[in-house]
């Protein structure tokens, strides 16, 4: 059997006299030792001369090593969000390689090992809030539901009828009587809670109000008249025309009217 013609190794420059006066930082030394055996150099000089055709293969094997131990890591700045931090940096292929704990440090983040994983961990990175989900739009007023409108136009109409009673009674000079507009307020009060009942929408709810507040008007205006009748004062039978609370209650009239019409509810102002 043939005796070994020698080994060889890669060594990496460790002592820094040593590295500082024969080999550059990017530098890796092969090292053959040849395992002389036997007395003769001739004996040597054949083998160093076969080794080459056994070597030939290995060599092939060394080259990307040699390869590798030339790419020198460059200190270079890494910005992670806005913080910088000096690390190295190696290229290889035209990428860029960055140790993982160098990283770990400018990124402020942390390193686990467990078996072969590595954890890495950022600042903030487990609780990343999710990007908010825009808000919802609120769902689409159906408007003035049709049981609310049956019962609003009928309790309108009471207070209408009310309002004509009492323009008539001024008009042509009858007794105003507390008797038959107590009559009128009643049905209309009763006609407003069939209202109030029959709600069912954000529409429906604000056109009561508003169908409350004309009642009010028309309750006051004909308590004013027959207060007037009560004292025996004179009334014009065109009173109506100049009095501001009943331009202000026909107005009301309108509006409403126009909702009623629409089946939406709008609020002009006019029965505030």
């Amino acid at each position: 059997m043939r005796e070994p013609i020698g080994s060889f190794e890669i060594r990496f420059p460790t002592d820094s006299r040593r590295k500082a006066r024969e080999f550059p930082a990017s530098v890796c030394v092969l090292w053959i030792d040849w395992n002389q055996t036997g007395d003769s150099s001739r004996n040597v000089t054949m083998q160093q001369k076969s080794s080459l055709t056994t070597l030939a293969p290995l060599i092939l094997l060394i080259l990307p090593v040699l390869a590798l131990c030339q790419t020198a890591p460059e200190n270079r700045t890494l910005v992670i969000n806005g913080q910088p931090g000096q690390v190295n940096v190696v290229q290889m292929n035209g990428r860029s390689y960055v140790d993982v704990e160098a990283l770990a440090r400018v990124a402020n983040g942390s390193l686990a090992f467990q078996g072969n994983q590595i954890t890495l961990t950022l600042p903030g990175g487990a609780n990343v809030p999710s990007a908010a989900a825009p808000p919802a739009s609120p769902p689409a007023d159906p408007g003035l539901s049709p049981g609310f409108l049956k019962v609003g136009i009928e309790a309108m109409s009471v207070v209408r009828e009310w309002h004509s009673a009492l323009a008539n009674a001024i008009k042509n000079g009858f007794p105003i009587a507390e008797g038959w507009l107590a009559g009128y307020r009643s049905q209309a009060r009763t006609a407003l809670r069939l209202a109030s009942a029959a709600t069912s929408t954000d529409s429906d709810r604000n056109a009561f109000q508003l169908m409350t507040n004309a009642f009010n008007f028309m309750d006051k205006l004909s308590n004013e008249y027959l207060a007037d009748r009560q004292s025996m004062n004179y009334i014009s039978p065109d009173a109506l025309a100049s009095d501001p609370l009943d331009q202000k209650l026909l107005s009301c009239g309108h509006s409403l009217a126009s909702m009623v019409a629409s089946r939406q509810f709008v609020d002009d102002g006019s029965c505030q």
